[in-house]
């Protein structure tokens, strides 16, 4: 699993999972925390749909902290004010870069977690398509 589709998971679904995770790399291994959780501001960047150029939409409040575990780091970024989080998402990122034997079980979890997002979004367009309204079916 890649690092983009992981951190989307885990930033998406339960924050227990993230916290079940560090913390089972926390008591396996030292931790040398490289960069305390801090604040900072990054450009939001999207693409026009017309002309397809880029443009910066403006800025939004991140949070990211980097860690250390034996030669590997790890870097956790999430929006807004996640220290918590960020420090997780560090922790298992340097957790898969030092290629720890702990992260070889985490694969099915991960994909549950996937499919469990994945249902709760459907169900949420579900329940919103029951309120869109079909203005070619009204009378005027």
């Amino acid at each position: 699993m890649n690092r983009r589709r992981r951190t989307k998971i885990l930033i998406d679904g339960s924050r227990t999972l993230a916290r079940q995770l560090a913390n089972e790399i926390e008591r396996n291994y030292p931790i040398h925390v490289v960069t305390e959780p801090h604040h900072g501001l990054t450009m939001i960047k999207l693409r026009e749909t017309a002309k397809k150029t880029l443009f910066y939409l403006g800025e939004v409040l991140v949070t990211e902290t980097k860690v250390q575990i034996h030669q590997s780091f790890g870097i956790g970024i999430v929006v807004g004010n996640e220290e918590e989080l960020s420090y997780q998402l560090a922790v298992i990122d340097a957790a898969y870069e030092a290629d720890l034997i702990d992260t070889q079980s985490w694969a099915p979890l991960l994909i549950e977690e996937e499919k469990r997002i994945q249902q709760h979004k459907t169900k949420q367009e579900a329940s919103l398509l029951k309120t869109k309204v079909n203005f070619e079916m009204m009378d005027v």
